[in-house]
């Protein structure tokens, strides 16, 4: 019984990151922010940023109080989460990290008919 009971919750907090990872697609934060949240020229880090600082930027966006100049576009991304989105959207970006694949480099390269580059 425990351990259907843990399965549940487990299940429960991979469902809820899922959702966020949508979420974050769906609203295209990946093209500011990044795809990992690492941040983009003018677009801050979100990656690893503490839970209750993004819970607090978020709210204050949604209060239609930016940071700076750049930041007045986030309002209304903010203020289409509802709380519980919210809350769950900062969790899932405090626990964001960068994926690398190992392979990213291993390309065949021939240096036949490129002068040998």
């Amino acid at each position: 019984m425990k351990a259907l009971i843990l399965l549940l919750i487990f299940s429960t907090l991979v469902l809820a990151e899922k959702d966020m990872e949508t979420l974050y697609l769906k609203n295209a934060c990946h093209s500011c922010h990044g795809m990992y949240g690492e941040g983009i020229g003018a677009s801050p880090r979100l990656q690893g940023v503490k839970e209750h600082i993004l819970l607090r930027r978020l709210k204050d966006l949604q209060a239609g109080k930016p940071r700076s100049a750049f930041g007045s576009i986030m309002i209304s991304f903010a203020q289409a989460l509802d709380e519980n989105e919210t809350k769950a959207m900062a969790k899932y970006l405090t626990n964001l990290k960068t994926i690398i694949p190992d392979d990213r480099y291993d390309i065949e390269y021939s240096t036949v008919g490129d002068g040998g580059s």
